[in-house]
């Protein structure tokens, strides 16, 4: 992470935290990527999103205070009314997790099947869910894409929206999480496990939160062939075996290729990933699994 970065990302931690009345000082980073979060002295995160995510970051407060008369296990916000902009990017203000640990493949299961069965809400515009959000303007404002990446890139998108458009029948649509992995929940000393990160919350195909899961085990081989079928036993399905999960599996795959490139335009260590990640997808690393590893 640059300098310039963290300087700039400090610049709207100070505007977010004069919008709620609090202090800065003191404040910890605890990650600056897609959204920069924030820990502040006394118990309070802070999240703020890129610029034009006004909607979203509104959506996760409503989806998360609707989890909380469910009595389901999610991060809760602050009773302030939120979002608020800091200099432009909307800012979100949640309680603190007590000392946890990332959770795990069967961590994650129960709360995804349980979240899949919640009844749907007719009280929140929750949207349909939109697997390609962002992916276009990634790809056109990268700076460190080669033209010939891109145009492939833009070019399989493409093919992709078309592929996704005709996906086969498969399981009835619920309120889907929008970005289910371990690393949005959480499990406390004492075993209890939170969700994470509602801003892709919506509603959608349940098979596009399992996917995630599965292509840690088919894309990244960051999961055993034991921890994956702890996870399906532990949700009740194994995605891979709907005819339609391929589609996901390789949007999901240019997602991530996507958020190597953007990552890659502010730091220079992501920019290998960004390469080596068209290069599998191009057909230049052999089959699958290809050992993906962090970009950010």
């Amino acid at each position: 992470m640059t300098d310039d970065r963290t300087e700039s990302a400090r610049r709207y931690l100070h505007a977010a935290a004069a919008a709620a009345g609090l202090s800065p000082v003191g404040a910890e980073i605890i990650r600056l990527a897609e959204n920069d979060l924030w820990r502040l002295p006394g118990g309070t995160v802070v999240r703020i999103s890129r610029a034009g995510q006004d909607t979203a970051a509104a959506r996760e407060v409503a989806v998360t205070r609707w989890l909380a008369r469910h009595a389901f296990p999610a991060v809760r916000p602050l009773p302030i009314a939120q979002p608020l902009l800091a200099d432009g990017r909307p800012a979100t203000y949640w309680q603190e997790l007590p000392p946890h640990r990332p959770g795990t493949a069967a961590d994650l299961a129960p709360l995804l099947r349980r979240l899949h069965h919640l009844p749907v809400p007719s009280e929140l515009p929750l949207g349909r869910a939109d697997p390609f959000v962002r992916l276009d303007q990634r790809l056109t404002a990268a700076r460190t894409l080669a033209p010939a990446d891109r145009d492939f890139l833009l070019a399989r998108l493409d093919d992709l929206r078309g592929a996704y458009a005709e996906l086969p029948p498969g399981r009835p649509d619920s309120v889907i999480h929008g970005d289910a992995w371990g690393g949005n929940c959480a499990v406390t000393r004492d075993g209890q496990v939170t969700l994470l990160d509602f801003e892709r919350t919506s509603l959608g195909c349940p098979e596009w939160d399992l996917t995630s899961t599965a292509i840690a085990l088919d894309t990244t081989g960051t999961l055993t062939t034991e921890a994956y079928d702890a996870f399906c036993t532990a949700y009740g399905d194994d995605v891979r075996q709907w005819p339609g999960y391929p589609v996901l599996r390789s949007i999901r795959e240019l997602r991530m290729i996507t958020f190597a490139v953007q990552a890659a335009d502010h730091d220079p260590r992501a920019l290998e990933q960004a390469r080596y990640r068209i290069a599998c997808v191009r057909g230049e690393h052999g089959p699958r699994p290809w050992r993906w590893t962090a970009a950010a």
